[in-house]
């Protein structure tokens, strides 16, 4: 069965129509679109590891094949749980989570991914490991077989939502399984914005008093912390990382990962 959900999700990642995956057109070279990943490599000039400390990109747990970029897990879902898997493939995963070298404030990330049964990950962004507890707002990235689908309140852990916080009600946008779905983060000031295979599934505003409200009544209502250590309103970072969430249990692939930032680089720093 494991070796069956591994070989599912690797295959046909390759599978394309119109524009090759990885690439840029010319048309998105004018618009200041840069690549996170050529679909050949690692990309470890781009991407480190959290768990390396931000030294280095991960020494296991992410591979490329066949164009995408996939992160193995060392659990699987069983009956809604989780059980390690077998020591061998166990051994594959293990990597944690990747984030871009760069900073951003006001970006625009696209990127596909394609899930595996009971697939769990997710996009977050504004991460600083030193602010909110190594916390921060969150596209999810989720099969509705993951038991998380049906935590939270109104559906605000499925697909495409702001997790824990804004529900996408995304469903019927959602490609099915085996398929690349296409997912965008807009972040314009302080103005946000999802998007899921075309359609703008969610818009808030971090920092106004609905967003403050999400966050009092989610689970990261007392994980604000500033700098000093002291209590502070959580998910309002001035900038941050973007990341790529190895969520220990799922297997999922990623390609097209491209980002782009209002010239003259006005909101990112190395």
């Amino acid at each position: 069965m494991f070796v069956a959900a591994a070989a599912f999700a690797l295959a046909g990642c390759v599978t394309q129509t119109g524009q090759a995956p990885n690439a840029l057109t010319e048309a998105e070279k004018k618009e200041g679109w840069v690549l996170l990943f050529d679909g050949s490599n690692l990309p470890s000039d781009k991407w480190v590891g959290v768990k390396t400390g931000l030294a280095s990109f991960p020494s296991k747990g992410w591979t490329v094949e066949d164009g995408c970029l996939t992160v193995h897990p060392e659990k699987a879902i069983v009956d809604g749980k989780a059980v390690p898997l077998p020591e061998n493939l166990r051994a594959l995963g293990g990597g944690g989570d990747i984030v871009t070298k760069v900073k951003y404030s006001d970006f625009e990330f696209a990127f596909d991914f394609r899930l595996t049964k009971a697939g769990n990950s997710g996009v977050k962004y504004f991460y600083d490991e030193k602010l909110d507890k190594g916390t921060c707002e969150e596209y999810q990235i989720l099969d509705n077989a993951h038991p998380d689908s049906v935590k939270g309140k109104d559906g605000n852990r499925k697909a495409a939502s702001l997790y824990d916080l804004v529900p996408a009600n995304a469903d019927s946008i959602l490609r099915p399984l085996g398929e690349w779905n296409s997912g965008r983060v807009v972040s314009r000031g302080r103005k946000v914005e999802h998007w899921l295979n075309g359609v703008k599934v969610l818009e808030y505003e971090r920092g106004s008093a609905a967003f403050r409200e999400a966050v009092n009544a989610s689970k990261y209502a007392k994980w604000g912390v500033g700098p000093d250590g002291k209590a502070r309103p959580w998910g309002e970072n001035a900038q941050g990382r973007i990341l790529l969430q190895d969520h220990a249990d799922s297997t999922v692939s990623f390609r097209n990962l491209k980002v782009r930032i209002p010239a003259p680089c006005g909101g990112c720093t190395k």
